[in-house]
C-alpha cells in the first residue's frame, strides 16, 4: 500500500463504520482466514462488522475462530442482502473481480459503499476506491498482516486472529513450499506464532481429518491419472458419477490437483472434475517453475490465478473437454519442454 492509500484507510476507520467482509466463491483456507481475522481487528476498532460468504465452503475450515459468525449468501439471502445494502465500506478479499462472487455480484455492483480491495491474485479490476494488490505476496493472509502493520496495530493481534492468518498462509503456501513462501512470509508466521497461533493444531484441523469415503475419491482419482511424458504433464478427471459414488462432500478433493507434480518430471498437472448441477467441469491447474498456468487457464478455460496455480472451467461434457484440451496441449510442447 501507498502512504496516500494507508492515510485513506486510517481516516475512514478513525470513525465507526458498518462493514461487510466478503471471500470469493467457494471460498479456500486464504479466503476465509483474511476475511476472518480482518472481522476480528475491525470489531476491535468497535465497527459493525459482518462476513458474507457466496455459498458454503469446506468442514475442515469451520473450526476456525470466528467461523460461527459467518453469513452465507445462499442460505440467509435476505440478511446478507441487509448487510451488503446497510454496509458503508466494503472489503474484498483474495479475489480482485467482481465476477468471482457468483450471485452476489450484482448485489455488490448496486452496494452504495466504497470498496477495499486485498488481494494477490494478477490483473485486478479497478472497483474499488483503495486497492492493494501484490502478486508477489504467498497469500492474501499474509496481506492483511501487513495491512495491519501499515496501519501500526499488530499489536492487536491476538490469538485467534494470528491463528486465522496462520491458516490462510499454510494452506494458501501448500504448507510453505511454493515460490512465494519469503523470508518475509516465514517471519509473519514466527509472529503469528508468537501471538498464539498453534501451528502444529492448525496443520492437523486442516490436513489430518479424512474420512473413508475421501480416501477411497482420491484412490479413484489417481487411478484416473493420465500421464503425458512427452509434454512433462498429467491429469486426473472425475465426473460426477464418482463423486456420487464415494458421497463427495465441498473440499473432499482439495490438493488431489498436487499429486501429478509428485512424478519425476512432470511440471504440469491438473484436474477435471465435473459439476452436474451447475453443468461445467471444474478446473484446477498447478506448475512448476516458469510455466504459467496463470496464462494457460485465462487463455482457454475462462479462468485464471498465479503463474503456478490457477482455476478454470469448461461448460463442456468431460469427453469434450478432454479432447479440447489435449489439442491445446500440443501447441504448448516447446514451453513444457524449455
Amino acid at each position: 500500500m501507498n502512504s496516500a492509500d494507508i492515510t485513506t484507510v486510517k481516516s475512514i476507520l478513525s470513525q465507526p463504520q458498518k462493514i461487510a467482509i466478503i471471500p470469493h466463491r467457494n471460498p479456500d483456507g486464504d479466503a476465509m482466514g483474511s476475511c476472518l481475522a480482518l472481522y476480528g481487528f475491525l470489531k476491535k476498532k468497535g465497527h459493525t462488522v459482518h462476513v458474507v460468504a457466496p455459498n458454503d465452503y469446506p468442514k475442515f475450515l469451520k473450526w476456525m475462530p470466528e467461523n460461527d459468525a459467518v453469513i452465507n449468501f445462499e442460505r440467509e439471502n435476505p440478511k446478507a442482502k441487509e448487510v451488503i445494502n446497510e454496509a458503508s465500506i466494503i472489503f474484498t478479499l483474495d479475489f480482485n473481480d467482481l465476477s468471482r462472487v457468483g450471485q452476489m455480484e450484482q448485489v455488490l455492483k448496486e452496494a452504495s459503499a466504497d470498496f477495499i480491495m486485498i488481494d494477490h491474485h494478477q490483473q485486478p479490476s479497478d472497483y474499488a476506491m483503495v486497492t492493494y494488490s501484490d502478486v508477489t505476496m504467498s497469500s492474501t493472509c499474509e496481506m492483511v498482516y501487513n495491512f495491519i502493520e501499515f496501519l501500526g496495530e499488530t499489536d492487536q493481534i491476538d490469538a485467534d486472529m494470528a491463528t486465522n492468518l496462520y491458516t490462510g498462509i499454510m494452506t494458501d503456501t501448500g504448507s510453505f513450499k511454493y515460490r512465494s513462501t519469503s523470508s518475509k512470509t516465514h517471519r509473519v508466521v514466527a509472529e503469528l506464532i508468537d501471538k498464539g497461533a498453534d501451528n502444529m493444531a492448525i496443520h492437523q484441523e486442516v490436513f489430518d481429518t479424512n474420512s473413508p469415503s475421501r480416501l477411497h475419491l482420491l484412490g479413484v482419482a489417481l487411478s484416473n491419472m493420465v500421464i503425458l511424458p512427452e509434454y512433462r504433464t498429467a491429469y486426473i478427471t472425475l465426473t460426477q458419477d464418482e463423486l456420487d459414488q464415494y458421497d463427495f462432500k465441498k473440499g473432499d478433493t482439495e490438493g488431489f490437483v498436487n499429486y501429478g507434480l509428485t512424478l519425476e518430471g512432470i511440471i504440469f498437472a491438473l484436474i477435471f472434475i465435473e459439476n452436474r448441477e451447475e453443468g461445467i467441469i471444474k478446473i484446477s491447474l498447478r506448475s512448476i517453475g516458469d510455466f504459467s498456468v496463470n496464462e494457460f487457464a485465462r487463455a482457454h478455460f475462462n479462468g485464471g490465478g498465479h503463474t503456478n496455480a490457477a482455476g478454470g472451467r469448461s461448460e463442456s461434457s468431460m469427453e469434450e473437454t478432454i479432447s479440447r484440451f489435449n489439442d491445446i496441449l500440443k501447441t504448448y510442447k516447446d514451453k513444457l519442454n524449455p
